[in-house]
């Protein structure tokens, strides 16, 4: 069973320790020094910023980090997503990182996904979608995102994590299961 809890400062180093693997960095493109994180991951600990970062854990141990906001909550973004696909009143969205390469690639990740997605259905009920823009060369995460339920609804240009990475995003989205169907 996958579980959730909230990021706290003392998390920080394991969350730069996870930002610096390669297989991380490709795809986050962070910096991973302490003032770094503190700078990037600090202002949602605190409750400053309406964003939640996470730490999952299987069985007590922490194996990702995840994201998840409202996009209503950050109005560019939001903004920027709506010119390609339609954006549902409430909808939210969801990030996430495995952090021991040893553990990708194993189905790990689109149990995390699920997981994240019923999680998500409960820490916030007005919500009836998830919609997540990927990186078009991130195969591996669109791809756990189908197996987890999720179905591509379009494509748009966006800016990418990693400068190297065209604006090519596919966006995935599921929706909320509708009770006795």
């Amino acid at each position: 069973m996958i579980t959730f809890r909230r990021v706290v400062e003392a998390d920080f180093p394991l969350i730069a320790e996870w930002l610096s693997q390669p297989h991380v960095a490709r795809w986050w493109n962070q910096e991973f020094t302490a003032e770094a994180v503190e700078r990037d991951f600090g202002p949602v600990a605190r409750g400053e910023e309406p964003a939640e970062d996470l730490l999952a854990f299987e069985d007590d141990v922490p194996f990702a980090h995840v994201q998840r906001c409202r996009w209503s909550d950050y109005p560019e973004e939001l903004d920027a997503i709506a010119q390609f696909v339609e954006m549902p009143d409430e909808a939210t969205t969801i990030d996430y990182l495995i952090g021991d390469v040893a553990q990708t690639h194993k189905g790990r990740g689109t149990r995390l996904i699920a997981a994240l997605v019923e999680d998500t259905w409960n820490a916030y009920p007005a919500s009836n979608t998830i919609i997540v823009p990927v990186v078009a060369g991130n195969r591996a995460s669109w791809r756990a995102l189908e197996r987890a339920g999720f179905r591509r609804v379009g494509e748009a240009q966006l800016a990418a994590d990693n400068p190297i990475d065209p604006p090519l995003h596919y966006v995935q989205r599921i929706d909320r299961p509708v009770i006795g169907s």
